[in-house]
């Protein structure tokens, strides 16, 4: 009985090697759905499989382009939806019967927030500066707005020549409209107009608040402040919101916690905690100080592979921030 010999070069199986891990690579790039370190072991195992099994290539399909066909689309783009390896590296997000607003929210409380961020002309900063001191006060000093100015800051590290205010509208959706229709009639439309000469960009979000969060009231300064934004994975709004409950306790231990908010339009699966520290030296005091209490390290471990992006804004108040 003659026994068909592999006759592949090693310079032959590396170019089907090659070939066939175009489609890891492209995998490690564009799949969103699994985390790293699962792509990392996918590439790991073939590579180990070239390392000990160089000439076993058969001649009609390598054992590399099987597993292509068993794991990937046939794009090269991801796994496959249907493939059982995927299913090892790649978080399982529970069904949900309610609305996470209406699992994470206060419900004591209609109230809705509104963040602001306006980029700004740098030559124009100053000017944008006063023109929000002079007016954005008299919005919330005014009882015929039902909205309140939560904070207005400049951001200090992050993106420059930048401006962010947030908002706070008691009765939810209705107080917004009405506010947003008392604004179009008086001289708010010249303040906007003038406003709109400075700003090279601006995007807002309109968020709720987490129920185990504290509201945010004015504070004395001087204080520095940070906004840490989060992008979540859709989906674990939830798990976070779970594990966040917990881990609030940790965190107000030298009252820095300020607020912690979701997105609700705008950028979905959005999250953004803000703390207030006296200066950036006691900001990495605390910081470090709560990798010694028990719980936080877990609450890190579980709550990094939830997030796709992340951002941290230092900022600075304006003279006329409720939270100095």
């Amino acid at each position: 009985m003659h026994l068909h010999q592999n006759r592949h070069s090693d310079q032959d199986w590396t170019v089907v090697t090659e070939q066939n891990l175009k489609c890891l690579r492209d995998m490690q790039l564009k799949s969103s759905g699994g985390i790293t370190v699962g792509r990392s072991c996918c590439s790991a195992f073939l590579l180990l499989f070239c390392l000990f099994f160089p000439r076993c290539a058969a001649d009609e399909e390598s054992v590399v382009s099987n597993f292509c066909v068993l794991f990937c689309d046939r794009s090269g783009s991801g796994f496959r939806e249907d493939s059982w390896f995927k299913s090892l590296f790649v978080r399982k997000v529970d069904p949900r019967k309610d609305a996470h607003s209406h699992l994470l929210a206060k419900k004591e409380d209609n109230n809705l927030y509104k963040i602001q961020f306006h980029n700004v002309k740098p030559e124009c900063l100053d000017a944008y500066n006063e023109l929000c001191e002079d007016v954005l006060p008299s919005i919330h000093a005014d009882p015929e707005y039902p909205c309140e100015l939560v904070g207005t800051w400049n951001t200090w590290y992050g993106e420059q020549d930048q401006a962010v205010h947030l908002w706070r509208y008691r009765g939810g959706y209705p107080a917004l409209t009405e506010v947003m229709n008392k604004l179009r009639q008086n001289k708010f439309m010249d303040y906007r107009n003038e406003r709109g000469k400075m700003l090279l960009s601006r995007r807002n979000q309109l968020l709720l608040e987490f129920s185990f969060w504290n509201e945010p009231v004015p504070r004395p300064g001087p204080n520095i402040y940070e906004l840490r934004s989060y992008q979540l994975r859709p989906g674990t709004m939830i798990e976070w919101g779970n594990y966040w409950a917990r881990a609030i306790e940790i965190r107000q231990q030298n009252q820095e916690a300020v607020g912690g908010f979701f997105s609700q339009i705008g950028s979905l699966y959005t999250v953004h905690h803000l703390w207030a520290y006296k200066d950036l030296q006691s900001r990495e005091n605390i910081r470090n100080a709560a990798w010694q209490r028990d719980g936080w390290d877990e609450v890190v471990y579980y709550t990094v592979p939830l997030i796709q992006h992340m951002e941290s804004r230092i900022m600075i108040p304006m003279k006329t921030s409720p939270l100095k």
